[in-house]
């Protein structure tokens, strides 16, 4: 009896195991926070001075400001236009042939008698390899996502992260961005290209019954992982 229900546990500490390892997560390629933390709220100082714009008051920018960003927390649109080609044609050929001839016109005396000088060699010899490759990728990826100034670095640049997630019926979508973004390349409507955005970081994933069918089973994957071949 006891015997069974430590069988019966295994079984389902194994089976356990392998449910967990069905479905095995894509690595995330954009890393660290999405969006930037929300200040301390403090009330600002009011000052005596009779200006209609107070530079401690929040929201409040000077009358000859323009709008863009340039504090944390400051949204920036980000126009997704990616699209990469790339082609690769590979092709080698070699050929090689070799000969050699050995011919006995006057043979020795010590040598044996069944050698004479109708006797010769020749030796011969080719191999030839041909080889050819090619790779093509196309990806294209437009888009637009708002994002927000997460950090300022040192030369004013700025560091920005977003997410954008859509939920339809039974799947989801997110969309994920980072980058860094010179001050100088935002419009007066708050936007930039991706192609201006240094070390960008864009991803893209879904999750649902689509998602599901393009993962390999597990156990598939457990046979592809110790098979020799």
């Amino acid at each position: 009896m006891m015997r069974n229900f430590l069988r019966f546990c295994l079984s389902c500490l194994l089976a356990a195991a392998v449910t967990g390892c069905a479905l095995v997560p894509p690595e995330p390629v954009v890393t660290g926070p999405l969006t930037a933390p929300p200040p301390a709220m403090q009330a600002p100082a009011p000052v005596a001075n009779g200006a209609i714009y107070q530079p401690t008051a929040y929201g409040n920018y000077p009358l000859f400001e323009d709008r863009r960003p340039r504090n944390v927390g400051d949204i920036v649109t980000v126009i997704i236009q990616e699209r990469t080609n790339a082609a690769k044609n590979v092709a080698t050929s070699s050929n090689r042939t070799g000969s050699a001839n050995l011919g006995l016109d006057v043979v020795p005396a010590f040598f044996p008698p069944g050698l004479g000088p109708q006797q010769g060699f020749e030796m011969g010899g080719g191999n030839a390899a041909e080889g050819t490759g090619s790779s093509r990728a196309d990806n294209t990826f437009s888009g637009t996502l708002t994002t927000t100034v997460i950090g300022i670095l040192p030369n004013g640049n700025l560091q920005i992260a977003g997410e954008k997630q859509i939920a339809i019926n039974r799947g989801s979508e997110h969309i994920r961005f980072s980058g860094v973004v010179d001050p100088r390349s935002v419009t007066g409507s708050n936007t930039v290209s991706s192609t201006q955005v240094a070390d960008a970081r864009i991803e893209f994933r879904s999750k649902g019954r689509m998602d599901e069918v393009q993962t390999m089973g597990w156990l598939q994957r457990f046979f592809l992982n110790i098979s020799p071949f």
